[in-house]
């Protein structure tokens, strides 16, 4: 057997495997059948419709498995490790199921021609009975390894080309004669139960002798043969047409993945499966259109119809015709079956459906052998075979395999419109025109052999990958989908242009800026709240230079070994990221490295976003003299996840250890360890911190006494909540005219008022809080005066269409008035608006 010492060679890993398994049991058992339904036409018509799906497939098969290391799995490894678990995964669990069906038809296939030659018929428990017996026979096979497997391959190979051989000498030698119809046809000697009454009860009489002629080479043959004639298929009982041949065709020709199954046991498996498969579907493709070509010049229409096993019948010497038989159908199912355990094994390993696959994983021997997978996909086999004849199972098994092959097409297809740049195959022959067409060709054909399946085995697609996505663990494959994300998002982001900006579509861009997140993690889940889909932009300055890290190369003397400088965020930026993802908040993160913190805050207020995309507001915390302290461990918002490359307890230890960096304290959540309480913040260098927010032109907001706000307990205890708004004027207005003015009022309000009620107005629309009532509280000099201007003020929220209640509160009653309504709650103050794109009253045009 020709093997490399790593693995086995194209010939008699792919080649041989790939051939035999497209022969299967079309070749001998049903081309006969298929040429005297369909015509010598039409039948040359559906393979090559089958052969260019197949190819088209091939052709991105190749692509794929050139493209870097192919471990075992086949076609499963192939499509995961591009498109990611979800669609892989799924994709890959209908071919595993592909696989059991193709092994159960090419089972059943090898028990009919078995019990056709036999004459055992229903004895010792019928054709099933017959089916599990050969289906353990080819388990033990199975059991011993991919060794034996090989040998098995050369063998079946050339049985069968000695069997086609036989087959050409039979064309060409025999004589003209009558061939009688199998009893097992019993539609052909069905006759009237009266005899002289033929509208009677039809009933098998087996005591007759039916035949159909063989003429040897003849054109009037050919001419009868040449267009299609639908009539019953005698072992389903139902009548065939266009669609019920395809499939039977097409299920015989699937075996093209044969050798990516064995992909874990080539030496070469980027080189070898590109070659060896396409050489295997071309020589595939002649041999099936030259027996049709021999099958309609010979055999008349009669005898192809009623006669499956026709090329046994005319052979001079059907020993080995039935040889090649049997060597093809027993091969085949073996194939299958090793193939479907290597999936299996593969999705074990994966963890795909958790612990639910463990004991697959188990393998035995020098050669590492799945004996379980093998296992487990015997009993699926089992199962199929229940399902009974085999042209049954030829139409569930057309449809799975198409579903396969449109998940290696649009796994092709994906990886060139991206672009990727390490996409770069050896096998050059495609394009996306060629996956595109791949993918849709195998949509109609599975529409057109059977609608319901089809939409059948789509829905179970699409279940399984919405059950992968939540289910499936974290891996490093590299997923499709995040190319795919990526080329859409910098082609849109180029679209969006900021001289475009609109304050109709204003919304809220925040940029968070977070000390110790372990003392304001209810500020963070509040941002999230009112971000109303805008960026929302967690930004932490770190203290230290790039000087002060070095990472040694090597061992020895430190003198002399090279040391790289590294960047200490590198390290600190998952813990961020899988922070963001424990608290469920849709912010990005962004950290910067700088012994000044004002001159760090600077860089994230510059440069925080990307294009169109970048912060119009900055919140941050006040200046606190005491600090506050770190809750992060004993909050609920810090939900648990099923699958994180940082687990949770080593999270809440990171963003609570005493040396946590930064080592400055101005924000909310600015409680430091004794060690660095000298370098917190002093009241001058914060004001400076926002005057060069206000002077880049940002909204700023100062947040205060959030680490004693619960919103889980603050929106449950209660029956009537409010979101109170207190709009002032921090600053005077220096001309008249600025600021907005109410049509029809007296009322002015400068831009910070309108941005505190646009963010009122944002935060009661969010799903938490819509169930709250917004009150907009108004200080008044007197009572005369508080009536008038508390028309004006509702007159005004009416123009702006934000529903709320008004409060009018005498400067007199301001402190008792806060203490009341904020007492067990919060204080978020806005302390500065600049910004032209803000809340506007309606004008008239």
């Amino acid at each position: 057997m020709p093997k490399t010492p790593n693995g086995l060679s194209t010939f008699s890993g792919v080649f041989a495997p790939v051939t035999i398994s497209m022969f299967s049991a079309l070749l001998f058992l049903r081309m006969g059948f298929s040429a005297g339904q369909l015509g010598f036409v039409l039948t040359v018509v559906e393979l090559f419709m089958a052969y260019g799906i197949i190819l088209l497939t091939v052709l991105s098969l190749c692509a794929v498995s050139s493209n870097g290391a192919v471990e075992g799995g086949g076609v499963y490894y192939m499509i995961s490790r591009t498109l990611g678990p979800e669609f892989g995964g799924s994709v890959g669990l209908l071919f595993f199921m592909a696989n059991v069906f193709s092994c159960a038809l090419y089972i059943a296939g090898f028990t009919e021609a078995l019990t056709n030659v036999t004459g055992i018929g229903d004895m010792f428990g019928g054709k099933f009975i017959h089916c599990v017996f050969v289906s353990i026979i080819i388990l033990m096979l199975c059991l011993l390894g991919s060794d034996w497997f090989a040998r098995t391959a050369l063998l079946a190979l050339f049985l069968i080309v000695l069997a086609f051989c036989s087959f050409l000498f039979t064309i060409f030698v025999r004589s003209p004669s009558e061939i009688r119809i199998p009893f097992d046809n019993t539609y052909a000697y069905m006759v009237p139960k009266n005899a002289t009454d033929p509208a009677s009860e039809l009933i098998v009489q087996l005591n007759q002798t039916i035949t159909a002629q063989y003429t040897s080479f003849s054109v009037s043959t050919f001419t009868e043969n040449l267009m299609s004639n639908f009539t019953i298929d005698y072992t389903t009982g139902h009548k065939t047409d266009f669609a019920f041949m395809f499939a039977i065709i097409f299920s015989g020709v699937t075996g093209l993945m044969a050798g990516a199954n064995m992909s874990g046991e080539l030496a070469r498996p980027n080189v070898s499966i590109p070659r060896g498969t396409l050489q295997a579907v071309f020589t595939t493709l002649f041999t099936y259109v030259f027996t049709t070509f021999l099958l309609c010049l010979s055999c008349s229409r009669k005898l192809l119809q009623q006669d499956y096993m026709v090329m046994v019948d005319i052979s001079v010497v059907p020993s080995v015709l039935m040889l090649g038989i049997f060597a093809a159908t027993f091969f085949s199912s073996m194939s299958n079956l090793i193939g479907a355990s290597r999936v299996l094994t593969r999705f074990a390993q994966d963890k795909l459906f958790g612990n639910l696959l463990k004991p697959a994983t188990l393998e035995f021997g020098s050669k590492r052998n799945p004996l379980i997978s093998v296992i487990i996909s015997w009993v699926g086999v089992v199962f199929v075979l229940m399902i009974g004849a085999m042209n049954r199972i030829a139409k569930i098994t057309s449809i799975l395999f198409l579903l396969s092959y449109m998940g290696v097409n649009i796994a092709t297809l994906a990886l060139e419109l991206t672009s990727a740049p390490n996409f770069r195959p050896n096998f050059k022959y495609f394009s996306w025109h060629t996956c595109a067409l791949g993918a849709l060709s195998t949509v109609i054909m599975m529409l057109v052999i059977d609608t319901s399946i089809s939409a059948a085995a789509v829905v179970m697609l699409m279940l399984l990958i919405m059950i992968l996505h939540y289910q499936a663990p974290i891996g490093s494959w590299g997923s499709i989908s995040q190319a795919l994300i990526y080329h859409q998002v910098r082609k849109y982001l180029l679209l969006l242009d900021i001289r475009k900006e609109h304050v109709k579509f204003w919304r809220p861009q925040i940029l968070l800026l977070v000390n110790r997140p372990a003392t304001c993690f209810s500020l963070m889940d509040f941002v999230n709240d009112i971000k109303k889909s805008g960026l929302y932009v967690i930004g932490h300055v770190q203290r230290g230079d790039m000087g002060g890290c070095k990472l040694s190369n090597g061992g020895g003397d430190l003198s002399k070994q090279s040391q790289q400088t590294m960047d200490p965020l590198q390290q600190v930026f998952p813990y961020w990221l899988s922070l963001v993802d424990y608290l469920k908040l849709k912010a990005f993160v962004e950290l910067t490295l700088t012994d000044d913190v004002r001159i760090g805050i600077q860089q994230l207020t510059r440069l925080s976003g990307l294009g169109a995309m970048k912060p119009n507001t900055v919140i941050l915390g006040f200046h606190e003299e005491k600090p506050c302290e770190p809750i992060l461990s004993e909050t609920h918002l810090l939900k648990e996840l099923k699958f994180s490359k940082i687990g949770r307890t080593e999270v809440v230890e990171y963003f609570t250890a005493s040396d946590f960096p930064p080592n400055f304290n101005s924000l909310e959540g600015n409680d430091i360890s004794s060690a660095n309480s000298a370098t917190r913040l002093e009241a001058l260098e914060y004001v400076q911190i926002l005057n060069d927010i206000i002077n880049l032109n940002k909204n700023v907001c100062v947040a205060r006494h959030f680490t004693q706000f619960d919103k889980e307990i603050s929106l449950k205890q209660s029956s009537r909540r409010f979101i109170d708004v207190w709009p002032s004027h921090f600053f005077k207005i220096a001309e008249e005219g600025k600021g907005n003015k109410t049509p029809g009022t007296g009322l002015r309000w400068d831009n910070s008022s309108l941005f505190v009620l646009q963010l009122a107005c944002i935060l009661s629309m969010s799903s938490k809080w819509k169930n709250t009532t917004l009150r907009v509280h108004i200080c008044v000099h007197s009572l005369q005066d508080m009536h008038c201007q508390e028309l004006q003020l509702k007159s005004m929220l009416e123009q702006l269409r934000i529903k709320a209640k008004t409060v009018m509160v005498p400067w007199d009653h301001v402190l008792q008035q806060i203490e009341k309504t904020t007492s067990q709650t919060f204080t978020f103050v806005f302390i500065f608006f600049y910004s032209d794109l803000t809340l506007s009253t309606p004008q008239k045009s």
